[in-house]
Formats: structure tokens, sequence, C-alpha cells
């Protein structure tokens, strides 16, 4: 169940709108009628300033202090009497300041949940699964120590732009999203991974925020500016769209650039329960009991820059052959010489099929590894907490890709590998590397008997380096610049075959004059059509010596 206080209401009837990525509006699922951006962003800061009034106007019935802590800066809140002698973020000490301003406060807060002890408890149940983790054996000392928080985040909904591209390819995509209730983390010494770990959160326990809820707990005030705030958004949104784009590029390592500007943002408090003890960090959802811990060591990801691929492609392949040789007892000193020969075509064959891909250098990236605790959300009952049996996952609704097709942007399904284009570049590739064969075979009326493949040898020398290079360079590298492109119907019914697959874009044919009057050229003006027109008798003569032999 979502809860209602984010969604956007039709002005019409008042039922949630609901976005639609394809036109780029809201639409209202009982009458129909559009909801324009702007209007359901009009919508929002009308119910903030009405809430920001309500919090002011009740914030003088809870005495509330501030502290900021004199290392790293947080800044939180805490009711009037309550003794901080540390900062659960750094460790350093706090020193007071002056009195809460209620204009830093959110408007919205998902209340706690579950308590201090059940989060220790089930920090202490992940340790004794992961007993092996050095993690593990470091938080199972201090568990007890998890303290509570009402961290600052903010409720992000809306539309949002992408620009993507993997990190092998020069060609980018735009795409067209939208972002259904995520929340982004508004604090400065948090690991933004961690609480990401810990996540969804359900929504169906959001509510206007009242002093009364921040009874017992410490509040973080929001210590982000809103340019960082922003950059994380769409960090998130990346990091959200990255299974989802790297599936369709066909690839993990995949760049993505998103812009958030348009979405709509409320601040709301979330209830977290976090520790932290040296490189040691944890955090465990105030509302769901589910944890989220860091790995005390960077992992790290490695991409190879373009050269080293091809050599290691050519030893991959030359070793195989240098295996097949021996395997079948030819002799040792004769596999040596045939896998150098054969090293030296194939060095050349990579190194020309991945010549433009020089944008790829070597690269690491280093980051933490994250470690959750698995099973579904905690709920009450009675005083017992009762886990359920299916997880909770955070929804994302996948983006939409958008290409311009004759001068317009018009929204598309993108295909690089499938079974069809396979065999046409397999179709290819045999038709290119036997097309005198297929010729002969034609003209002698497909008698087999009469072949002679020794008339064709001077093609086979040719075409035996040259398809490699084409299947490898077309087939497995540039197909990711050439994507097939299926172009998906404005109005077909959501979910339906025809909304999913949609028709494949063929562009029509034009006729380019300068192609044209190049040929003519290269057939009829010499010196250049002599050359051609002798590799044109040479082709037809191989074709008839490989018909009807050299007798």
């Amino acid at each position: 169940m979502k809860g209602t206080i984010a969604d956007v209401h039709c002005p019409s009837c008042g039922a949630p709108a609901r976005y639609d990525i394809i036109h780029q509006d809201y639409r209202c699922g009982y009458c129909g009628s559009r909801v324009l951006v702007r209007e359901a962003q009009a919508e929002k800061q009308g119910f903030r300033r009405i809430q920001q009034q309500k919090i002011r106007s009740s914030s003088s019935a809870f005495p509330l202090m501030r502290a900021n802590c004199s290392g790293c800066g947080a800044a939180l809140v805490f009711r009037e009497g309550e003794a901080l002698s540390d900062c659960a973020f750094c460790g350093r000490a706090l020193a007071r300041q002056e009195y809460v301003q209620s204009e830093e406060l959110p408007e919205m807060i998902i209340p706690f949940r579950i308590t201090r002890e059940e989060a220790a408890a089930r920090l202490l149940s992940w340790c004794r699964g992961n007993a092996l983790r050095p993690e593990a054996r470091h938080l199972k000392d201090i568990a007890d120590r998890i303290e509570g928080f009402y961290l600052p985040y903010e409720l992000i909904r809306g539309p949002v732009s992408s620009t993507v591209s993997r990190m092998d390819s020069g060609r980018t995509y735009r795409c067209e999203g939208y972002v259904d209730n995520i929340f982004v983390n508004a604090s400065a010494q948090i690991d933004n991974m961690l609480l990401d770990g810990m996540e969804p959160f359900e929504l169906s326990d959001l509510r206007p925020f009242d002093f009364g809820w921040s009874a017992g707990q410490r509040i973080k005030i929001r210590d982000t500016d809103a340019s960082e705030l922003t950059n994380r958004t769409d960090r998130e949104v990346s990091a959200d769209y990255a299974p989802v784009v790297g599936k369709t590029l066909e690839s993990k390592a995949v760049e993505i650039r998103t812009n958030a500007s348009s979405v709509l943002r409320m601040p709301v408090l979330l209830p977290v329960y976090y520790i932290r003890s040296g490189e040691t960090v944890a955090a465990v959802n105030g509302q769901t009991g589910k944890c989220s811990i860091r790995a005390e060591k960077p992992s790290h990801r490695v991409f190879l820059p373009w050269w080293l691929k091809a050599i290691l492609a050519t030893v991959l392949i030359t070793g195989a052959a240098f295996g097949a040789f021996c395997l079948f007892g030819m002799a040792l000193p004769d596999a040596l010489l045939i896998t150098g020969m054969l090293g030296l075509v194939i060095a050349i064959i990579t190194l020309c099929a991945y010549s433009d891909t020089v944008r790829n250098r070597f690269l690491e990236e280093a980051d933490h590894r994250i470690f959750t605790s698995s099973g579904g959300p905690f709920r009450r009952e009675g005083t017992a907490l009762v886990q359920d049996p299916e997880e909770i996952r955070k929804e994302v609704v996948p983006p939409v890709f958008f290409e311009k097709l004759d001068g317009e942007m018009k929204p598309v399904r993108l295909v690089f590998s499938s079974f069809r284009r396979r065999l046409q570049t397999a179709l290819l590739a045999v038709t290119a590397l036997f097309l005198p064969v297929i010729i002969a075979l034609f003209l002698n009326g497909f008698d087999f008997g009469r072949l002679e493949l020794g008339g064709s040898a001077v093609w086979f020398c040719i075409m035996v380096p040259v398809v490699p290079i084409y299947v490898l360079k077309f087939a497995v590298i540039e197909r990711y610049e050439r994507p097939w492109i299926y172009v998906l119907p404005e109005d077909a019914p959501e979910g339906s075959a025809a909304a999913r697959k949609g028709k494949r874009y063929r562009k029509g044919f034009t006729f380019d004059k300068d192609l044209f009057f190049t040929v003519l050229k290269a057939v009829f003006i010499p010196p250049v059509s002599l050359a051609v027109w002798f590799g044109i008798a040479c082709f037809c003569i191989m074709c008839y010596l490989t018909a009807f032999g050299f007798d």
C-alpha cells in the first residue's frame, strides 16, 4: 500500500494520477484527465506551505535543543535535558547551541516501529549468520551500543531524464523515466550506500510531522547543501537504473548521467539505528528491521584498455589452437610454427577490431561492499516482533529509451544481440567466405563432384583474415554502436505485447548522389576503372575454375 500524502491528485475528480513516461505528464486513472508536471509541483508546494505553518505553531509546546559536533559538524536535535556526551557519527564531543529553528525540520515522518534492544538483536542475528566475516566479529561486541536517530531525507517523486552509454562505446542514448517515492539521504556524515542497503521503507506509515514523534529519539538535521543533495538524487536514480540499463546495453560497465530537476521534493524524517566503531559501520532500519553493514575493506573493479583486450583475445585464441593441434597428434615443432603464424594473423585481426575503442583506458574503481540481512519486514504482534517471509523490494519504474527518428523523438526498444541478428551475421560471414563456391554451384548445376576449391584459393587467402575481422568488429564490438530499433506505439494498452515489443524501424531508401557518382567514376574512368574491371575479371575466372576445374 502506498502513502497518499505523496500522491499527485487529479484536479478534476481528486483521484491519484499516475505518471505516463511516454507522454511526459500525469494521467488520472479514474477520469483520464491530464496533469502537467508544473501543476503537480504547484500542488505539493501548497501542501508544504500549510504543513510548515502547522509545525511553527506547534513547536512552542516541545522544548527541543540543538547540538553541533565539534569534529564532523553533524547537527542533532534532542529533547531538553538529554545528556549528549559524544557524536555517534564520528565519536567526538558535542557542543550545545541555540534552540532548534522549526523551519529546519521536515514536514513528514515515518515513526520507529522497533525498539533499540530489538535493533541490537537483529544486528546480532546477522552476526551469527555471518560469523566468518570480520565485520560480524567486531559488531557482536558493540551491538548493544547502537543508537536511534531520525535521519533527514528527501522524498523524491517525478520525471527524470538520463543519458546512458557503455564505457567501451562512444554512443550515448537518451532515457526518460519516473522515480516513484524514493528517499535520498540528506546527511553529510553517513555513507549513502550504507543507508541504501537497509531500504526500502514502507510508505503506509508515512504521516505529517509533529514534534510529538521526536520523544525519546534524537533528530539529525539536514547538513547537505542544495547542490550536493541534487547530485545525490542524480546518483541515486542512476544507481537504481543501472541494472535495467545494463541489461539493455548488455554490460554492467555503464555510465548513467541523470537530471532530476523536475521531480517533486518533500523533506522527511526516517527512523534509523546507527553504530560506528573505527571502520566498522552498520545501520538498522527502524521501521522494518533490515540490517545494512559496510565492508571494512574496499573492493576493486578493473576496466581493461583496448590494446590489452586485443592481446588477451590473441593469447586465448592461439592457446586454444595450439591445444587443438597437440590434441590431434601434430608434432610439437610443427604445432609451434603454425600457432606462431596463426597468432600473428590473429593479433592483426584483434588489434584492427579493437582499434576504434581507443577511448577505453585502464581504470580502477574502489568501493565498500554492503552486506544486508535477508527476509521481509518485522511487524509487531502484541509485544513480539514477527518477520514476514517475503522481502519487500525497492520499486524501480524501468526507463524508456528515446531516439530521434525522421526528425522526431520517439519511444523505442533497443536490441543489440538476438538470435535473428546472430544468424544474419553468420550467414553474411559464410556467404562472403564462400561466395565464389556458391556462384560456381549455380554455374555447374549444383554438381558438387566437379567443384574445384583450388580455383578459389586466392579468394580464400584474402577472405580468411577479412571475415574474422568483420565478425569481431561489426558483430561483436560495433553492434553496440548500431542497435536494432523498435518503435513503441504511444497509444497501445500498457503491458500489451505491442507496447512491450514495438515495430522495427527501418530507414527509408535515400539516393546518395555522391556515392553514385563515385561508383560511376570507379567503373568507367581510368586508371581506377582498369583495376576495378581487372578485379571483376579475376573474380569471374575464379568462379569458372571453381565450377568446372582446370581441365
